[in-house]
């Protein structure tokens, strides 16, 4: 075997591989893709069509101790290496994410199930933190002051820490680990353990192996699956300074008390139940598709999907008109065909999640205006995990489908009578990540802007997450931390700082022997001559 194939992240026989059999996943530490040792191993499947491609390892707690020490050894050098040299990596990280922007987007769909654009999205994402970290130079800088007291001066200095751990979730498996949480890590000086989705692995073993390629050191960045027992090693490990989360709320608060416990830095996104406030002089038809963008986008499976509509009763029933019409036109299909409107959810065990859900709205007496079950989709899919947009009308506060996160293509519209009574409605709920309101009145949307609890807000914007400039800011139990990803937030995570104050003795000084209780902490003592 040639060494370029023995370092991929794959093993598979030629014969085997010609056959379309499952790929054999390895784990990545100290710069090799490595073989696991464990007997257990998780199927990855096209959920496009319910096959089996590959199998990802349950790492044992040794291989993953390897990566973690690998990227312990790794942490001096790196973080010695001159910043303006390590974003040279991020450089070239980018260029080679232009050039495989296709391969990329196409593996994504195929083992995530997000339609195609929507795959090269996530590819996009990382691209645009990627360059933001490049801005590292700059952005470490710190601030300093000549003469902060008579002859002192204070230089304070961003440092990177030390080894982080990321744990990515299933639906965004590039943006998130390779975007959300490794440029500004590295760009500091920092190393990354990674804890791929099992489910949808190999999007983030193939940017590892875009990383080796565009030359960062081995052991900087190291890849891992592994079952919830393995993972726990990175909550409490001493040589894992902090964590970068995303996932469900148990999870995430789990995560946060455990590593903070563990005098670990944590940031950690969870769940989210957003809601649009549609107001009766919002623009209604665009309005509409607006909404059906974005609560059937990669399948309802993100947490900035638009699940709820709050509509006002003098437009609702029109909206509803609208809503059922547009979706009617929607064409299910496989994930990497380019024609296809909206793709499967991620696999079985989630299919039946959301349909579990579906069925709980009609028990609770929601009313369900567009059934998604049992779609029709083309031929070859019929055993793919396939759920078509689904509406639910006149849902009501005690309707549990209204207030928990189904991660599907699931909208429900609750109805109101004015703003005010909307508002106080959406900010009821205990997560706050993104909330929209649709209007053209800029009284209304500043006072929405104002009031809302939610950490990222659109006026006629359905998915108004920011620029990575600007960070991802969730509130609520939509987040567990202090610092949010990307923007200054990210910077200021993966960096501590550091104030060296200094002074330069004198003749005069030397000789007088004086040195006060104070030593130049303070600007002038009361009985100090000018």
């Amino acid at each position: 075997m040639s060494e370029q194939v023995a370092n991929r992240y794959f093993s598979v026989a030629p014969s085997a591989e010609a056959e379309g059999a499952p790929r054999k996943l390895k784990f990545h530490a100290n710069g090799k893709w490595q073989e696991s040792k464990t007997t257990k191993y998780m199927d990855c499947y096209n959920p496009s069509t319910g096959e089996v491609i590959a199998r990802a390892p349950q790492c044992l707690a040794e291989e993953v101790e390897i990566a973690i020490q690998s990227a312990k050894e790794a942490f001096p050098k790196w973080a010695n290496t001159p910043v303006s040299k390590r974003v040279q990596v991020l450089y070239r990280m980018k260029h080679l994410l232009d050039i495989h922007l296709e391969e990329l987007s196409h593996l994504l769909a195929f083992e995530m199930g997000k339609k195609y654009m929507e795959a090269m999205g996530d590819i996009l994402k990382v691209t645009e933190v990627v360059e933001f970290a490049c801005g590292a130079p700059h952005l470490m800088k710190g601030e300093s002051l000549m003469n902060v007291s008579t002859g002192y001066d204070t230089v304070l200095y961003h440092q990177p820490i030390g080894v982080f751990a990321g744990i990515a979730p299933w639906n965004f498996p590039a943006m998130i680990p390779h975007g959300w949480m490794t440029p500004i890590c590295i760009a500091t000086g920092n190393c990354m353990v990674l804890k791929a989705a099992s489910f949808v692995p190999q999007s983030s073993m193939r940017m590892m192996e875009l990383w080796q390629e565009a030359g960062i050191p081995d052991g900087v960045i190291n890849v891992v699956t592994a079952g919830r027992n393995e993972a726990e090693i990175l909550l409490r490990h001493p040589d894992i300074r902090g964590i970068s989360f995303v996932g469900s709320t148990k999870v995430g608060k789990h995560i946060y008390e455990t590593a903070a416990a563990n005098g670990k830095r944590v940031q950690a996104l969870t769940e989210a139940k957003n809601h649009a406030l549609v107001l009766r002089d919002c623009k209604l038809e665009r309005t509409a598709r607006g909404i059906i963008n974005a609560f059937t986008g990669c399948a309802g499976q993100r947490c900035m999907a638009l699940p709820v509509v709050v509509a006002e009763e003098a437009i609702a029933d029109q909206l509803m008109a609208y809503l059922k019409e547009f979706v009617s036109e929607m064409k299910l299909g496989k994930a990497y065909e380019k024609t296809t409107d909206m793709g499967p959810v991620v696999n079985e065990g989630h299919m039946q999640f959301v349909l579990d859900w579906i069925r709980t709205g009609v028990e609770e007496g929601a009313e369900l205006a567009v059934d998604g079950r049992n779609p029709q989709v083309p031929p070859g899919c019929e055993n793919g995990y396939f759920i078509g947009p689904t509406i639910f009308d006149h849902v009501t506060e005690e309707m549990s489908v209204g207030r928990e996160e189904v991660f599907g293509p699931v909208l429900c519209v609750k109805r109101v009578k004015n703003f005010e009574e909307g508002i106080t409605l959406m900010n009821n709920s205990r997560f706050a990540n993104g909330s929209v309101i649709y209007t053209q009145n800029g009284h209304y949307a500043r006072e929405f802007s104002k009031r809302t609890d939610a950490g990222m807000v659109g006026i006629n914007v359905g998915i108004p997450v920011p620029l990575g400039i600007f960070g991802f800011t969730g509130h609520k139990q939509s987040f567990f931390g202090d610092l949010h990803v990307m923007g200054k937030d990210g910077f200021a995570f993966f960096t501590e700082s550091k104030n060296v104050t200094a002074t330069w003795f004198s003749e005069e000084i030397e000789h007088t022997g004086k040195v006060d209780t104070w030593d130049g902490t303070i600007t002038s003592m009361p009985t100090e001559k000018h």
